[in-house]
């Protein structure tokens, strides 16, 4: 999605608001053992929230701050209450690398003894200018799910063997669906040409054995609202016009003029489209369920593209 700049001087504004807030810092103690507590968890985004969520089970109230399917997180623009639900978590979670910097300064702004906060792209190596979208890589969304569930045991010893077994059993049994379509798709169409609007679908792509020919720069750009270069525009609608690609991947919450022209283009050519989303859809889904529908929208797709 886009990155704008913001404002230095509604930030500034901002930061006096949040001073005002709770100028003192405050503290959250984990549980000692044998007292079983209600952690109160904030996640940025609300597919990390599902997740935490189902992690958590009922010794978590979450909250998530994104939830709006029209809310671009680059550049969100935190509420004073956003400012109070983050000051009152004992878990914090946050996608990191550059996505959500607005969490950072929340963070900053409310400073609590004792809160655990987990930047998802420091847990897996990536920094700002790496592509962000790790919510689409089914190794990194493991990797979360277990970290979350060490910080909730560590949070609240007393229920550590209640998260061991919720975890497990999202894990194990919640994203079933999810990772037998992965592997199905790998099955099915391993190597198959295929196109996309930006890096959201970077990761996922060789998780499914596709073959992701778009130019990486121009994912980039698009993703990152910059201009695309007029050599990655060419070589992107000659992939299309000589049928290089058997499918084109674009992100429905993100199509500017550049992508609905190429978005009619592709139609044109009479090559399949799917989609996926940045955020939850429908927004009460969890995150197996919508990302169950994307996959099922792509294995479709590519059936029609190749006739398996």
């Amino acid at each position: 999605m886009h990155l704008r700049f913001v404002n230095m001087l509604s930030s500034f504004l901002f930061l006096l608001t949040l001073a005002a807030c709770g100028s003192a810092p405050t503290t959250s103690q984990p549980s000692t053992a044998g007292t079983s507590m209600v952690v109160q968890v904030v996640a940025a985004e609300n597919f990390w929230g599902s997740i935490a969520s189902q992690v958590g089970g009922s010794h978590v109230h979450v909250t998530s701050i994104i939830v709006d399917p029209n809310a671009d997180p680059h550049d969100y623009e935190p509420t004073t209450a956003n400012a109070r639900t983050v000051a009152d978590a004992q878990y914090v979670i946050f996608n990191g690398a550059g996505y959500d910097p607005w969490m950072d300064k929340l963070l900053k702004a409310n400073p609590v003894s004792g809160r655990k906060e987990l930047n998802i792209g420091i847990l897996n190596g990536k920094h700002e200018g790496d592509n962000p979208h790790m919510w689409y890589s089914p190794d990194y969304v493991t990797a979360v799910a277990t970290k979350i569930r060490d910080d909730l045991k560590a949070l609240d010893t007393a229920d550590a063997s209640a998260f061991a077994q919720s975890a497990q059993s999202f894990l194990d049994t919640g994203l079933k669906q999810y990772h037998d379509l992965i592997a199905s798709i790998k099955a099915s169409y391993s190597g198959t040409p295929v196109g996309a609007t930006e890096s959201i679908f970077a990761y996922l792509a060789p998780a499914l054995g596709l073959k992701l020919i778009t130019p990486a720069s121009y994912l980039k750009a698009v993703s990152e609202g910059q201009g695309i270069s007029a050599a990655d525009k060419a070589t992107v609608e000659q992939q299309i016009k000589q049928k290089q690609i058997k499918l084109l991947v674009y992100n429905a919450q993100n199509t500017p003029p550049d992508i609905t022209a190429l978005i009619n283009l592709v139609k044109a050519n009479k090559i399949p489209l799917a989609t996926v989303t940045e955020t939850l859809i429908p927004v009460k889904a969890t995150f197996q369920d919508w990302q169950v529908a994307q996959l099922q929208g792509i294995k479709t797709a590519l059936a029609q593209a190749t006739g398996k």
